[in-house]
């Protein structure tokens, strides 16, 4: 096996690779991914079967953790979109804070609504209603854009099915119904620190005049795959009883001795299943389906596994190049050098908040850096069950900063927000610091006590 310092040397050139060919070069991350791998595993000296063999494996790994997940709740997040469920959410949640409070409506239906539904397809389903509310409360945009953008980024960076944690929980070997559960309380005070923000400097820019009447119905919202809008108790349903169901399972896991359970505790073990769970969501999404469309029902689920089927490419891919780093031994040498420092569970945070600022991509820096940090949990104390829970909830954290220039995201909020871009720097950029440092805080503290 190579040595120390060439394994440190080919480690360091292969995510200077990945973040050159990714955020400058705009280069497919499947491909640059894979290869890296296959860089490093030549550079490192592994024989070119094995290597080969390596790769594949760590491929088909994570396809078998998480790629049911990603496809079910990327389905279930098309149809939520199409039927007008999320916009229906929204106005529900309006009418019960209040107009006054139209900023806390649009973030609690942010992070509802990005549970299943990746951030930036959330954004650009919400942003309509989103500019129709700032129009009729006089609110300023950039906090409107604002508080709906860190609602729904903080949900994308700590919870399943969202491609970047679930393929870090796969890496690193971490329950994903739990992971949902902690991850989403673990949002929220990311959330709420996003919040805060946007109130604080979004109300600094001018807001426009009051708008009278009823908010005007989005077209991305309209209900184009059904007759009229859902109402709220239908909209919530598909997202709220995965949810349940996966609570209940871990409940029941926790409080129940192994072996011990009954007839009724495997049916809910069965159904609270993360991939169970997010099937029961999807059949109860397509209920608010126009009866007897069976041409529309398969448009939306084939719309669900086409949007999913990019992001599992990389997410597998990234399964792959982990799977040659940790054949290497890199993790082990990584170890060597770093242990000295004691940073315990700031290391998963500081490598994924350095790749995400350098390269742009969530999904990307997260699994890069989990592929690199696993290796090392035992080190770092964090191999037990909750310390590696904890440790992917750290990568997450560092996921969130800094979003810039250089994330699709930020142009999102951006162009659908029609804000200038010094606007979003100034406001949007600072947020994602201030969320990646508490939601970090706040795992260190949990970390002292499980």
């Amino acid at each position: 096996m190579a040595s120390l310092y060439l394994l440190l040397c080919i480690l360091a050139l292969s995510i200077a690779f990945i973040v050159f060919m990714t955020a400058r070069a705009r280069i497919n991350a499947f491909f640059v991914l894979l290869i890296a791998a296959i860089g490093v595993g030549l550079a490192a000296g592994m024989p070119a079967a094995h290597l080969l063999t390596t790769l594949k494996k760590g491929f088909g790994h994570l396809i078998e953790a998480i790629g049911i997940i990603v496809i079910a709740g990327t389905a279930l997040g098309v149809i939520l979109e199409r039927t007008g469920a999320t916009g229906s959410m929204a106005d529900y949640l309006l009418g019960k804070v209040g107009e006054r409070r139209a900023p806390l409506a649009i973030a609690l239906t942010g992070f509802l609504v990005g549970l299943p539904i990746f951030c930036d397809s959330g954004f650009v389903v919400l942003s309509g209603l989103n500019a129709s509310l700032a129009r009729r409360t006089g609110t300023p945009m950039p906090l409107m854009a604002v508080v709906l953008a860190t609602s729904l980024y903080a949900v994308h960076c700590l919870v399943p099915p969202h491609p970047g944690v679930s393929a870090a929980a796969g890496l690193v070997g971490v329950d994903t119904g739990l992971l949902m559960l902690v991850g989403t309380l673990v949002a929220v005070p990311g959330a709420a620190v996003g919040y805060w923000w946007a109130h604080w400097r979004g109300r600094a820019y001018p807001a426009p005049p009051p708008v009278a009447g009823n908010v005007p119905a989005d077209a991305e919202m309209t209900g184009d795959a059904i007759t009229g809008s859902p109402s709220p108790g239908r909209a919530f349903l598909p997202v709220v009883v995965p949810i349940g169901l996966i609570a209940l399972k871990s409940l029941a896991a926790a409080f129940v001795p192994a072996g011990s359970a009954g007839f009724g505790w495997s049916v809910l073990g069965f159904v609270g299943d993360p991939i169970v769970a997010l099937l029961v969501g999807v059949a109860l999404a397509l209920t608010l389906v126009r009866r007897g469309d069976k041409a529309l029902v398969n448009n939306l689920l084939t719309e669900g596994v086409d949007k999913a089927g990019p992001v599992l490419a990389i997410v597998a891919a990234g399964g792959g190049f982990g799977a040659v780093l940790k054949e290497t031994g890199i993790g082990d040498s990584l170890g060597q050098v770093l242990s000295p420092l004691h940073l315990g569970i700031f290391l998963p945070f500081l490598v994924t908040a350095v790749l995400k600022t350098v390269q742009g991509s969530s999904t990307v820096a997260i699994i890069t850096a989990a592929s690199l940090v696993g290796p090392l949990f035992p080190e770092l104390h964090l191999d037990t069950p909750w310390g590696r829970l904890l440790g992917t909830l750290a990568l997450g954290a560092g996921s969130m900063l800094v979003s810039h220039a250089n994330d699709a995201f930020f142009w999102v909020v951006t162009r659908f927000s029609d804000l200038e871009p010094g606007v979003t720097f100034r406001v949007y950029s600072p947020a994602t610091v201030l969320m990646g440092v508490v939601t970090q805080l706040l795992v260190f503290l949990l970390s002292l006590v499980l």
